[in-house]
């Protein structure tokens, strides 16, 4: 008896799953509201000198605001008032619509910037005066979050192998809200960007803990609708934080309220289980006997439960060692095991990089920020429909390298549209960016496929990692722009394709039990993962 056989008699997706499920949700809203938070804590508001220095008290009082304006602030190439420069002292002479203006005297901010807040009321250019020279620092403070982001990959996914699900989450929890609170009351930049690289680390846990800890609850048949859901709430809680950041645009009351569900979640987390599969794969068969009498109880199978003593646990996976202690170097002992964790950590690179390169790439809707914001989020859920039908039909591994290959053909055709064509681009961009939301979908429920698990949170955490990765690397591709404009599109296009090349010879899982040891794995080599094979034992 293998234990899809037990996770069968229980109902492998029954209320006790679906509560698991939506006590996740919870925790996982705070996840795209903290990765995308930057886009408003972060902007930069219109915005112009200071000019009250320059107040003479004579002429300069009887002027009105915009006359002000013009004998102060000196107009950049495009006809704009410049941000970051002012006269030396008013030209009054500008009054007459004169268009001898070379050579004028001018400075850089002597007294400060004065702020447009129509749209936000404060962010964190406004409160520290991250413009001009100073925007490079303002623009670090997400690279700072998603380095943190990718260190706490590395690390909760091994403390979740180490000391199980639960235990990790429960802290994955507590770090997010100690430091995500402390955010919003950070006293200056360096204080704020060291709160946000932490705040980063404990969100990172939550993203891959609570996605194994579902699948693992979750029978074959119904593992991918419980992937799906899963990912459902990145895209609803992307389009509730453009509502939420439209009422609280405040940058330390919305990054509170951006961090406030945990609270809640870590309530709920009492009456989370721990994973079975986990706690008999390191020899707690009667922790795991507790909480699969629990899963029965919920879902009315009690009397499998009942004539099922712990220590025939012991037998539904096979254990190595139950004393050995995995790590990431468990990841790279064996040659399969090697095999699936590099081809797998290409494609988890490629698809954030390309995932982040289609966003920064679209100039957006030419709507106010928070419609914009709005319409990504909803626009994902048609991919994420197409996921749910398209894996159990066609399997995992040609529908990531089929979403792979799309995403870089929509930027490819987006090389040639002209940019007075803003309707064709934005619906090319949408394209790609509903394929590369599929591309992440459907990474996320393969990997977790393709690791046993005594290593699932390491195999998992270490392509979060490479995710992250790509994530951190994508603003620096867009710089290429500079030496040729197409490039960072063919970058981007080179980066889908050779990650869709390494999905191609990653081993099919569909309908396939997930495997729970390193052995497993390696025996998988000679069984070439004939579905046959692996139904058998169902």
């Amino acid at each position: 008896m293998k234990f899809e056989n037990v996770l069968a008699e229980v109902n492998g997706f029954g209320k006790f799953q679906l509560g698991i499920v939506l006590m996740m949700i919870i925790p996982r809203m705070t996840l795209p509201f903290h990765f995308l938070l930057n886009n408003f804590i972060a902007a930069i508001p219109a915005h112009h000198c200071d000019i009250s220095s320059l107040d003479d008290g004579g002429i300069f009082r009887n002027l009105s605001q915009a006359e002000r304006l013009v004998v102060s602030i000196p107009l950049q190439d495009d006809g704009t008032p410049s941000s970051c420069e002012m006269f030396t002292k008013p030209q009054y002479f500008l009054l007459l619509n004169t268009s001898n203006i070379t050579e004028l005297p001018t400075v850089s901010c002597q007294n400060g910037w004065v702020y447009d807040n129509t749209t936000f009321k404060s962010t964190l250019a406004t409160e520290w005066d991250l413009v001009c020279d100073m925007r490079r620092l303002n623009r670090a403070t997400a690279t700072i979050y998603f380095m943190g982001v990718m260190f706490g990959a590395a690390l909760f996914g091994y403390l979740s192998d180490r000391f199980g699900r639960k235990r990790a989450l429960l802290l994955s929890y507590v770090t997010t809200t100690v430091f995500g609170f402390a955010s919003a009351f950070s006293t200056n930049i360096t204080v704020f960007s060291a709160m946000r690289f932490f705040t980063g680390v404990g969100l990172s846990g939550i993203s891959i803990i609570s996605f194994v800890l579902c699948i693992e609850w979750v029978d074959i048949k119904h593992r991918t609708a419980a992937a799906i859901l899963m990912s459902l709430d990145w895209s609803v809680s992307n389009s509730l934080l453009s509502i939420l950041a439209y009422f609280v645009n405040d940058w330390r009351y919305l990054t509170a309220a951006a961090t406030s569900p945990l609270l809640l979640a870590m309530i709920c987390w009492w009456w989370l289980p721990d994973s079975a599969r986990w706690l008999i794969s390191n020899g707690k068969v009667n922790s795991a006997h507790f909480y699969l009498s629990k899963c029965a109880k919920v879902n009315r199978r009690e009397q499998f439960m009942a004539d099922l003593k712990p220590e025939s646990l012991s037998k539904v996976i096979f254990v190595e060692n139950e004393n050995r202690k995995y790590s990431y170097l468990d990841l790279v002992r064996t040659p399969r095991m090697r095999r699936v964790a590099l081809l797998s950590g290409i494609v988890w690179f490629g698809v954030a990089g390309t995932y982040y390169g289609i966003s920064l790439n679209i100039n957006g809707f030419g709507m106010n920020i928070y419609l914009t914001q709005f319409i990504y989020g909803v626009i994902e859920i048609p991919a994420k429909a197409f996921i749910y039908f398209s894996v159990d039909i066609i399997g995992r591994r040609i529908n990531q390298v089929a979403t792979l290959v799309l995403t870089g053909l929509c930027i490819f055709c987006n090389m040639f549209i002209p940019e007075a064509m803003g309707l064709y681009r934005t619906a090319a961009g949408a394209l790609g960016k509903m394929f590369a939301e599929g591309a992440f979908t459907t990474v996320f429920l393969y990997t977790v496929e393709l690791f046993p698990t005594v290593i699932r949170q390491n195999g998992l955490g270490s392509c979060s990692f490479m995710a992250r990765l790509g994530v951190s690397i994508s603003p620096l591709i867009m710089l290429l722009e500079e030496a040729w404009l197409p490039l960072p599109s063919v970058v981007f296009i080179l980066l889908a394709f050779v990650a869709s090349i390494s999905a191609s010879f990653l081993p099919e899982t569909k309908n396939i039990r997930l495997p729970e040891t390193i052995e497993e794995v390696e025996q998988m080599r000679r069984r070439s993962f004939s579905a046959s094979d692996e139904k058998c034992p169902l």
